[in-house]
């Protein structure tokens, strides 16, 4: 009895000696291999919300998540279409090995970022790709509006998200189209209320001051994202504090703006020397945006940009901004597209342009304790984007490259901060 008991302890030894180690980490490739890129995001904020140790592996296959093997991601992964690959320690020191050796490096995400998109309760005949890419992603995001901004709400959150909005009261000038319609009257209507309700004496004034509560959320630490006519806007609002480049909505159109208002750009966060649009019949506000798209006579047919590479362990902050499995990405419209690079201030880090173009269409830089990123264009996966197109249905766009710039920037806050090495 001994001798067999002996037999059978010797021989669950050597099973397990060669059966394979339990996996203890999960991998989610951001490469090729990966079959819901943008989910991959709303999995690893899952991990952060859980308090669980998350990491991004810049420059490693495409910019993969490492998580830890616990039984809620694996089922949300599961459900999310989300491709994962189990690791032993084994694997992630083999990985870390090659990390270690290449333009690559590993990022401590600490936890989940408190995130607000400025966007109004009634949303008018157009979509926003942020709230879209929060949305199929299962990332959770709050509503707040010019009130919230004016109250100093902004300060209960990490990254705020702007769109479509127009920062200087002109509405883009969609009046020239749109003043008769029912959802522009009510758009007009709310705002006046607005402003009303906080002393200012007409919507351009109103939206100078929030376009200036929003600066002041960047300057005091906070992120900012913003997207299609909200980045040139926001600037030219801030620069005109001082000055009227529009007027009040009596009958929803605005006297023309003063083309040589003395502009003041020393507070403004990433143009300089931006000239005015003067007429109300012209939809572009300024020269700001390189494609010049609401004026037709001078609009810039769509190519496609290229992602600058950054070194990993030099440049963490642009390397996070620019991760993907593509680095060309065609190209796409917005009330403003892209940005003459020969406004943009001095310093701004330049993360994609087009070849041989005077414009860039992805920028970032540093504003006071806080930084911002500019996205031109509208939707990634609308190119063309009229009013009244349907949302985008990201189901049928779960590898988009251009969404995943997007996604890139609600995770960046999540960084743990690494001191800068240039």
């Amino acid at each position: 009895m001994g001798l067999r008991r002996t037999f059978a302890v010797g021989l669950l030894l050597l099973l397990g000696a060669t059966r394979p180690a339990a996996a203890q980490h999960l991998l989610l490739p951001m490469d090729d291999g990966q079959r819901n890129h943008l989910k991959a995001y709303g999995v690893t904020y899952q991990a952060l919300k859980n308090g669980q140790k998350a990491e991004w592996l810049l420059n490693y296959r495409g910019g993969a998540f490492l998580l830890p093997d616990v039984a809620d991601l694996r089922r949300r992964a599961a459900l999310d279409g989300v491709t994962v690959e189990p690791l032993t320690d084994a694997d992630v020191a083999a990985a870390r090995a090659e990390i270690a050796g290449g333009n690559m490096d590993a990022v401590v995400l600490e936890r989940a970022p408190k995130i607000a998109i400025y966007r109004p309760v009634d949303q008018p005949p157009w979509d926003d790709a942020v709230t879209l890419a929060l949305t199929y992603a299962g990332i959770e995001f709050t509503s707040v509006w010019d009130d919230a901004v004016l109250k100093g709400d902004l300060a209960k959150f990490d990254w705020v998200h702007l769109h479509h909005e127009d920062f200087t009261g002109q509405y883009n000038k969609l009046y020239l189209a749109y003043r008769d319609a029912p959802w522009f009257v009510a758009q007009r209507e709310r705002d006046l209320s607005t402003g009303r309700q906080f002393g200012k004496a007409d919507v351009p004034a109103l939206k100078k001051a929030v376009a200036d509560g929003i600066r002041g959320f960047v300057d005091r630490g906070g992120f900012l994202f913003a997207m299609c006519g909200a980045t040139e806007s926001l600037d030219l609002s801030i620069a005109a504090l001082l000055v009227d480049i529009a007027g009040p909505f009596s009958d929803g159109t605005p006297p023309a703006p003063d083309a040589d208002a003395k502009l003041d750009w020393t507070r403004t966060l990433a143009f300089t020397g931006a000239h005015i649009e003067p007429s109300p019949y012209v939809n572009a506000l300024s020269d700001i945006d390189g494609h010049q798209v609401n004026v037709p006579s001078r609009r810039q047919p769509l190519g496609a940009f290229s992602l600058f590479g950054f070194s990993a362990k030099l440049d963490p902050v642009a390397t996070m901004l620019v991760q993907n499995h593509r680095t060309v990405v065609p190209d796409f419209y917005g009330v403003t597209t892209s940005f003459n690079r020969a406004i943009v201030k001095p310093g701004v880090t330049v993360l994609a342009q087009e070849e041989g173009a005077p414009w860039s269409k992805y920028l970032h830089g540093d504003y006071g304790k806080g930084s911002w990123t500019f996205l031109g264009g509208h939707d990634p996966e609308d190119p063309q984007h009229a009013i009244g197109s349907p949302p985008t249905d990201l189901s049928l766009h779960p590898t988009s490259p251009g969404y995943r710039l997007i996604l890139n920037n609600v995770l960046f806050p999540a960084a743990k901060k690494k001191p800068r090495k240039t």
